[in-house]
């Protein structure tokens, strides 16, 4: 990406219509918004969203710059949320129900990298959240209830190798949390995190078989069942909501990365308008209202935008909700016809 092809004519770019997410003789529609970090508009990305759309994120492929959003995604409704004093910045990964939500995710400060959970939102209070012994953790999803988050946590301090799925504890403050290795569970891999996790205790992420390939996993009670999707090569799980859909991306032989919703092992593909012919998409979380965030490649501004989805009713709910409007309207009908033979 160059910064002399980004167009930075428009902070909010919104996306035309309804795109079309095809899987075997699955079909969904949904509506696709643009999110435009003002701060950074050339890279953006959306990465949590709760029951009350309430979007976390951050902006600058360099120093993050972390963010809460509430819809519209205009300039106005963008708050900063970043560690104070994290000098690489911050990441805001996910985010919990409520009238005063958690947050989670990650920040750098020194050269180190340390998760960390925020009650109050901006202004709240922040608390670092790091595995002992361990030089490098991350934070990257957290259940409705605010009670537990999902992430990883390595010895290499560059978070590169050695990367160890699991899961915290302690929520919403996390002051006194208890970690579980999940990586244990998992089949034999180079890498491993865990990015998302459910009020039932359902865990999704992903592992590395190679150093090469990944493939998404779901942890229920102890029992991991692999997320593949299908005709792929790598896939990857990155968030769950209370209903047991799962999101992620996955990538073709071709080097395409697509999004994708996993309905009960119903795959649909995620693909904003705008990703172009080479495609790169990325769906990282969903909210109990089937509502998802993720961020792509815009091939017509060459940066890295955000996106919310919304969900297009299907045509049977659509006649559902026309037979029903049918309905009121007979009976306001009926009772405007009584009133008048009683007149």
């Amino acid at each position: 990406m160059t910064a002399s092809n980004r167009s930075k004519n428009s902070l909010f770019r919104p996306l035309l219509g309804a795109a079309l997410l095809l899987s075997g003789s699955a079909a969904h529609a949904q509506v696709f918004t643009n999110i435009i970090d003002p701060a950074n508009p050339t890279f953006t990305q959306a990465l949590g969203i709760n029951g009350s759309d309430t979007i976390v994120g951050y902006g600058n492929a360099t120093t993050f710059n972390g963010f809460t959003l509430t819809l519209p995604p205009v300039a106005g409704n963008f708050s900063r949320l970043n560690f104070p004093g994290a000098d690489g910045g911050t990441q805001v990964i996910g985010i919990s129900n409520g009238a005063s939500p958690t947050t989670v995710g990650f920040y750098v400060m020194g050269g180190v990298t340390n998760g960390f959970a925020n009650t109050g939102g901006p202004g709240g209070t922040f608390t670092t959240v790091d595995v002992p012994t361990f030089a490098f953790t991350q934070l990257l999803g957290i259940n409705g209830s605010g009670t537990t988050a999902a992430g990883y946590w390595t010895h290499d301090a560059t978070g590169a190798t050695g990367q160890i799925a699991g899961t915290v504890s302690g929520g919403p403050s996390f002051t006194s949390p208890t970690f579980t290795n999940i990586n244990a569970l998992l089949p034999a891999n180079v890498n491993s995190q865990a990015t998302g996790v459910n009020d039932d205790g359902w865990v999704v992420g992903f592992y590395q078989p190679t150093s090469t390939t990944f493939t998404g996993f779901l942890d229920k009670s102890s029992v991991i069942s692999s997320i593949t999707f299908p005709g792929s090569v790598s896939t990857q799980a990155l968030g769950v909501n209370d209903l047991g859909e799962i999101v992620g991306d996955y990538t073709l032989a071709n080097g395409d990365m697509l999004g994708f919703l996993d309905n009960g092992g119903v795959f649909s593909t995620i693909n904003p308008p705008g990703g172009g012919s080479t495609p790169a998409v990325t769906v990282n979380g969903i909210n109990d209202l089937g509502h998802i965030v993720g961020f792509y490649t815009n091939a017509t501004t060459d940066t890295v935008d955000g996106f919310v989805g919304t969900p297009v009713p299907e045509p049977s709910t659509w006649a559902m909700m026309l037979l029903g409007f049918a309905g009121l309207g007979f009976l306001a009908y009926r009772k405007a016809w009584k009133g008048a033979l009683a007149a």
